[in-house]
């Protein structure tokens, strides 16, 4: 399952709420999280407002607050070469044979996504998702290979 948000203080009477912490993956009005159609959604991207199926009143929104809302990892449609940020959190960076560190996460810049690498030395690496920086991304071994030099490093 994939976590795409979690439910939130209720807003107004009708059992909506507002989502903390969506992600862009939270499914349109008609789809499905936590095996409960959506049935209303509203307000932004950033501060989406839902109605689940079977949710009427402020009282069924506030006994819900702080359920994580998911959805299966097959529902997500992504192509054979696409993956999820938290998928490469904890993955193994290396540059050929040498270990480089661990990524925490995947920041988003202006003008491209970077992993944040918490290197063996302690400090921290931004490496660019881009062709000639990222060699390769094996999900299953939890490892993915960079070339420092291409990031000025040896």
């Amino acid at each position: 399952m994939l976590t795409v948000g979690r439910i939130g203080r209720p807003h107004g009477l009708d059992g909506s709420f507002y989502v903390v912490d969506p992600l862009p993956e939270l499914p349109a009005k008609g789809g499905m999280v936590s095996g409960r159609r959506i049935v209303r959604r509203s307000g932004t991207t950033e501060h989406p407002i839902l109605r689940l199926e079977g949710s009427a009143t402020r009282e069924d929104a506030e006994a819900l607050r702080g359920t994580l809302l998911t959805v299966p990892r097959e529902d997500a449609m992504l192509s054979q070469d696409e993956f999820w940020a938290s998928d490469v959190e904890g993955c193994t960076v290396v540059s050929g044979d040498v270990e480089v560190g661990v990524v925490l996460r995947m920041n988003v810049l202006p003008s491209v996504e970077v992993l944040e690498v918490d290197r063996v030395d302690g400090t921290v690496l931004l490496v660019p998702l881009v062709r000639d920086c990222i060699r390769s991304i094996d999900l299953k071994a939890r490892r993915i290979d960079i070339d420092l030099e291409f990031l000025g490093e040896s």
